[in-house]
């Protein structure tokens, strides 16, 4: 797996669901196991069948996030330059067509949220926006044809 870069918040929220999933979702599936299994003959039973199937998702899901927690590497803000646009950098741009303004935040994949305006720095936009300055226009091609922002503000 390749190193997995992310904010300290990142990391936190995945150290908080690897716990629900070991202390919460594996007791639960276990006992669902067991109850299954005292219905009776396993051959036909479907409740122990799906309740083993979901075992085999949730231990996949907790070896997936131990191996991502242990490739993590945080990214430090106080390294932020806000010169120009880059991950964790909060961006202010206009619409050069409509005047509309929007921020984002250019997160981590894992990080991004568009209800927060946090968006993944592997997107069309953020791509377009990384290493742009204040005043600069970035075209960006979206699925929707080519569109072109000003940059307004870079904060953190």
């Amino acid at each position: 797996m390749a190193v997995t870069y992310m904010t300290e918040e990142g990391l936190q929220k995945l150290k908080e669901e690897l716990r629900q999933l070991e202390t919460v979702e594996r007791p639960r599936v276990i006992a669902a196991i067991a109850e299954a299994r005292d219905k009776g003959d396993l051959s036909e039973n479907a409740e122990y069948d799906a309740a083993k199937e979901e075992q085999g998702v949730l231990e996949s899901k907790i070896a997936h996030i131990k191996a991502k927690l242990m490739e993590a590497r945080v990214l430090d803000t106080a390294d932020i330059n806000t010169d120009e646009v880059q991950i964790l950098t909060k961006v202010r741009i206009r619409m050069v067509k409509n005047g509309a303004e929007k921020t984002y935040q250019i997160v981590t994949e894992g990080e991004a949220n568009s209800a927060e305006g946090k968006i993944a720095v592997t997107t069309p936009i953020a791509k377009g926006l990384l290493g742009k300055k204040v005043g600069e226009i970035a075209k960006v091609q979206v699925p929707a044809g080519l569109m072109e922002f000003e940059i307004l503000d870079i904060s953190l």
